[in-house]
């Protein structure tokens, strides 16, 4: 059941993820200046995120520990958020909603297969296997032909 739930989960968090885009690039066209979107959608996103953090740290009685990230896990992280959320604001007026997302999916799914690969960040290390080349070369496939058919 666990499993069903996060996988419901991570389809719901995809279709944000499509709903956000031409919310985005909307938000862009609007403000005239398509990068401002991307900081007004960071901003809501981070007041939204802070809040729910200092709840969950009080009800919970775990106080957020700012000294154990090494520093530069405090920028990482937003710095490639922020390029994703601005190629989509750029991409998707010039290309559609359902060919950035293929493409970012194709993306994420080949880098996540080197990140799983290298082990990165003390992830368990996962080979790459025929099937998951396979997989990835699916994927690319589709994301390409959602884009050139």
């Amino acid at each position: 059941m666990d499993t069903i739930l996060w996988a419901l989960m991570g389809i719901v968090a995809g279709a944000c993820i499509a709903t956000q885009a031409p919310i985005n690039a909307q938000l862009g066209r609007n403000l005239g200046v398509p990068i401002a979107a991307a900081g007004v959608s960071f901003v809501a996103g981070a007041i939204l995120l802070w809040t729910i953090a200092f709840i969950y740290s009080n009800v919970a009685s775990i106080p957020i520990n700012f000294g154990a990230p090494a520093p530069w896990t405090f920028v990482a992280g937003g710095v490639l958020g922020a390029f994703y959320v601005f190629s989509n604001i750029m991409l998707t007026p010039m290309i559609g909603a359902a060919a950035v997302m293929a493409l970012s999916v194709a993306g994420q799914l080949v880098g996540g297969m080197f990140l799983d690969k290298i082990g990165f960040m003390g992830m368990a290390v996962r080979e790459i296997s025929m099937g998951r080349i396979a997989g990835a070369v699916l994927l690319v496939t589709g994301a390409l032909m959602i884009r050139v058919l």
